[in-house]
């Protein structure tokens, strides 16, 4: 007994339509947080707060330092940059390539507000880390009880 591929890609007019469609609404809203699709926004983020600062972690692989911008406005802060392409290894007629690449942006709400002076960022092996460090105002203050 032989087996024979199938392609359940492309069958019909009527599904090759249809499979074309999610393709391009695919292409539209990647980048873009969808978790009822099976969808992350991309780069994914990782944000702690410590007692003086604010420390954001974002994974980047294949970037380096000078492809990511990083601002801060208000107590918004806004990473973006670009993964660029590099070649696809081309073998008996097909090729493959499931990494991400173009443009991104991933836009957070600071819990507090920073000092935009201070702000420090470093790429090092695919992680972005950004410290933020807390606006004098925005630091806690202890108060003594008098009794």
């Amino acid at each position: 007994m032989a087996l024979v591929p199938i392609s359940r890609r492309y069958g019909n007019g009527l599904s090759r339509l249809h499979n074309e469609m999610d393709d391009l609404f695919d292409s539209f809203f990647r980048g873009l947080d969808r978790p009822f699709a099976g969808y992350k926004a991309w780069p994914t983020i990782d944000i702690a707060e410590e007692e003086d600062s604010i420390i954001v972690r974002a994974e980047v692989p294949g970037c380096k330092a000078e492809d990511v911008e990083i601002s801060v406005y208000g107590d918004k802060l806004t990473i973006s940059g670009e993964k660029k392409f590099t070649d696809e290894k081309k073998e008996k007629g097909y090729y493959h390539v499931e990494s991400t690449y173009g443009r991104f942006r991933r836009e957070l709400t600071l819990p507090t507000d920073v000092d935009p002076d201070k702000i420090e960022a470093e790429c090092k092996d695919g992680v972005l880390a950004i410290t933020l460090p807390k606006a004098a105002k925005a630091k806690a203050v202890k108060v003594k009880v008098k009794g």
